[in-house]
């Protein structure tokens, strides 16, 4: 490849990573309180509908993105009655809130006509005086929600690390019986957690549409949400090893058009099956390694039920 084609492959990897990585961290944040989230594909579209839907109304690209966060929150409602209330089996509850949201999402975006509609969304900021450099300095020409994202990753992982309510978090999702012992409400905070963690699956679901593709089409998520969920799994459930392979990850989505422009000829369905090929293979590679200290929360998956104190 030449020098331009390798250049303009790395200043577009962080527009394709940008959506694994805010999917992922959501996920991180629900699944650290115990809750196993499989609903990201569907949160995402939610995302992704009401934001574009937000932006041909209002225009505002920084209000439909708060919007489309607040609708997979409210979304997310649903999920979090059915598995920490009721609690129904948390990998159904999931791929019920994906086949769910794929039907609302394109009834609705058909219903209200925004399939193909084009607006304007978040241009690109320079990160001045990197962008001046000789060379590299497109890689430096990013929309903001590129820039907004690195900080949003310190200030989780911060949380998680650094703060006694993070501290209380990881408790609810590794031993919940210790934490409710310890006075941990934790019904409240994992109920917390999926609104939070959804609300960053909307807001990947957004960019996809406001930011990066400026329109809404059916099902545009494309299963990037499937992706992160392999991808928290690689991570181990730390953020910045979540960022690593969302980046890992943007790297090979951006190849591809980078290829096709080069003249490299490629089968369509190879192409279409390749970022879920590098899944299979991170997975693999995850099972057959050692685990980090940053390992699968205790409590995983599993529904709490408080013991009655006599």
């Amino acid at each position: 490849m030449s020098g331009s084609v390798i250049l303009n492959w790395l200043a577009n990897t962080p527009d394709f990573a940008v959506p694994y990585a805010l999917a992922a961290l959501g996920l991180i944040i629900c699944e650290r309180a115990g809750v196993l989230s499989l609903g990201a594909e569907g949160l995402m579209l939610v995302g992704a509908l009401v934001g574009i839907g937000a932006q041909i109304a209002l225009g505002q690209p920084v209000v439909s993105l708060v919007l489309a966060m607040l609708a997979a929150s409210v979304v997310a409602v649903l999920f979090a009655v059915m598995v920490i209330w009721l609690r129904v089996n948390q990998v159904i509850a999931g791929l019920a809130l994906v086949f769910f949201c794929q039907g609302l999402t394109a009834l609705v975006g058909s219903l209200a006509e925004w399939t193909n509609h084009a607006t304007e969304g978040i241009g690109a900021m320079a990160l001045w005086p990197l962008s001046l450099l000789p060379g590299v300095g497109r890689l430096f020409e990013q929309n903001a929600m590129v820039w907004l994202t690195l900080p949003i990753f310190g200030a989780v992982a911060w949380f998680f690390a650094r703060t006694s309510t993070g501290l209380r978090l990881r408790a609810v999702g590794e031993n919940p019986q210790a934490a409710d012992a310890a006075g941990i409400r934790v019904t409240a905070w994992r109920f917390a957690a999926v609104l939070a963690g959804s609300a960053l699956v909307g807001l990947a679901g957004a960019y996809i549409s406001v930011v990066s593709t400026k329109l809404w089409i059916a099902g545009m998520t494309g299963g990037r949400g499937w992706i992160a969920v392999g991808l928290v799994i690689f991570a181990r459930w730390s953020p910045w090893k979540a960022l690593v392979g969302a980046l890992l990850f943007g790297c090979i989505e951006a190849l591809i058009p980078q290829l096709a422009a080069a003249g490299v000829q490629l089968p369509q369905y190879f192409v279409m099956m390749t970022p879920y090929a590098v899944t299979l293979g991170v997975m693999v590679w995850v099972a057959l390694g050692k685990r980090s200290s940053d390992d699968e929360p205790g409590a995983l998956g599993q529904p709490y039920v408080r013991e009655e104190r006599r």
